[in-house]
């Protein structure tokens, strides 16, 4: 069998988090909306009406591209791209298809690898059609949502890697705080073209597009299918045709929807309705000032932590997490590697945290995480008090303060210690075991502590208990 290599590139569609649409001043937000509630006479596209740009999305689409560190053109403006479908009233979509706002760049991905963008463009989104058995309803909720689409260029090329490129995308975008990034509410949409070509060939094989996938597992999935799909299809002799193809989670396959139109079939022209969109440098500056760290920033920073990969990943997925984390680090290294463990170890594995989780102060999670150092709390106890930090009803109350109502604080006074362990060894079931440890035989005083333990109610020190048991029977 030949070796093929697949080259993939994909299309993001990302809605923009504006409080209205992109050309009127409807709710932008339709989510648990009735149907069609969210709509005006500019999203019906009644004659008359004009359309008014959102000074606010072109805000927007300037974050997205510097988290992309893409060049943001200073004059873009809208063409009509015409197409005749139930959810599109006017016939046609707003888009800049000739004179993006966003230019060229790049996302670096957590595996150093470089994908390349194109551009990203400003447009409004369809509405929704709900297809039944020989009807379907439309909703123009979602019409006139202001969306970037953002275009890589072919540099993928295999179906892990893509998944990684759209989960890159995701935490750019919930960073710079463009979009709600829900992807079952349809907030980030992928459509990913792949092509095949044997290993070594100097030509791209024929493109195929895979609509409208909005998980990463499905667009794994879907393009690992495809690729083999392909591959099945050259190695019977047969040719492929340029396709657009659906996708089903259910069935694990890809199905043929329409041949690939080409630009020329959407017969676009100058939009005349909406001016050019012309930037001054200083609104790109002044963006640009206010930008947050970004995951690339909080990776190199927590590098020095040695933490395990999948770690760095889980915090890093939640800005408030890494924020917070980097935060600690620059008190101490070895505090904040603590923290790291407890946000995924402990944190998250509890469940997800949404947007308005409040999480503890870097002073709780500093003092947390000092009185484990001094031994203060043993590691267990310190995860126990970390969790009782994010119950609401203990929000208000400090570390220490936690720990003592938990009753978990440590007993390390030397001279209190002392005084069990002397009780401890005057039982006659512990005569064997320190018989044992002055022989040198320390396997036995595991048995020791575990007494001085039960006996102080499991508030002794162990280490500093064990010490002191070796300390007293070797002199």
């Amino acid at each position: 069998m030949t070796k093929y290599e697949m080259t993939i590139g994909i299309e993001c569609h990302v809605q923009l988090n504006t409080k209205t649409k992109l050309f009127s001043a409807t709710d932008n937000d339709a989510v648990d909306k009735e149907p069609n509630a969210c709509v005006s006479p500019i999203d019906y596209a009644l004659p008359g009406t004009l359309p008014v740009l959102n000074r606010v999305a072109v805000e927007k689409a300037v974050r997205a591209g510097l988290a992309m560190n893409c060049e943001i053109n200073l004059s873009s403006r809208f063409d009509r791209k015409h197409y005749f479908y139930p959810d599109l009233p006017g016939g046609y979509q707003k888009t800049q298809m000739y004179h993006p706002i966003i230019g060229a760049g790049a996302v670096e991905l957590p595996d150093g690898s470089v994908v390349r963008i194109e551009h990203a463009h400003l447009e409004e989104d369809a509405g929704k059609l709900t297809h039944f058995d020989n009807y379907s309803l439309v909703d123009l909720n979602r019409a006139g949502t202001p969306l970037i689409e953002i275009v890589s260029m072919p540099d993928i090329h295999s179906a892990a890697q893509a998944r990684m490129y759209c989960e890159e995308l995701h935490r750019l975008m919930r960073y710079v705080d463009v979009s709600n990034w829900n992807l079952y509410h349809g907030n980030m949409r992928f459509d990913v073209n792949i092509s095949i070509a044997p290993e070594g060939a100097d030509k791209l094989g024929t493109r195929v597009e895979i609509k409208n996938l909005n998980s990463f597992k499905s667009i794994e999935r879907a393009a690992q299918h495809e690729f083999e799909r392909q591959v099945a299809v050259l190695e019977k002799g047969e040719k492929l045709v340029q396709e657009t193809r659906g996708w089903s989670d259910d069935t694990g396959k890809t199905t043929a929807q329409r041949s690939k139109e080409n630009a020329q079939d959407y017969r676009y022209m100058p939009e005349p309705d909406v001016p050019p969109i012309v930037l001054e440098k200083k609104f790109v500056k002044d963006i640009a000032a206010e930008m947050p760290l970004l995951p690339g920033d909080y990776r190199k920073m927590f590098a020095v932590m040695s933490l395990d990969e999948s770690e760095v990943t889980a915090i890093v997925n939640y800005p408030l997490l890494a924020e917070r984390l980097a935060a600690v680090l620059n008190k101490s290294s070895a505090l904040a590697a603590r923290v790291a463990h407890w946000f995924s170890g402990v944190l998250l594995a509890e469940g997800n945290i949404d947007k308005d989780f409040a999480l503890a102060t870097v002073a709780e999670l500093t003092e947390l995480s000092e009185m484990v150092e001094r031994n203060e709390l043993s590691s267990t106890a310190g995860k126990e008090v970390f969790l009782a930090l994010y119950e609401s009803k203990n929000t208000s109350k400090t570390p220490r303060a936690l720990a003592k109502e938990m009753n978990l604080l440590q007993e390390n006074d030397e001279d209190a210690l002392l005084q069990i362990i002397d009780a401890v060894l005057a039982t006659g079931e512990c005569a064997k075991a320190a018989e044992d440890v002055r022989g040198g035989e320390m396997k036995a005083i595991g048995f020791l502590v575990g007494q001085v333990m039960k006996k102080s109610g499991g508030k002794a020190n162990p280490g500093t208990v064990n010490q002191l048991i070796v300390k007293k029977l070797k002199s």
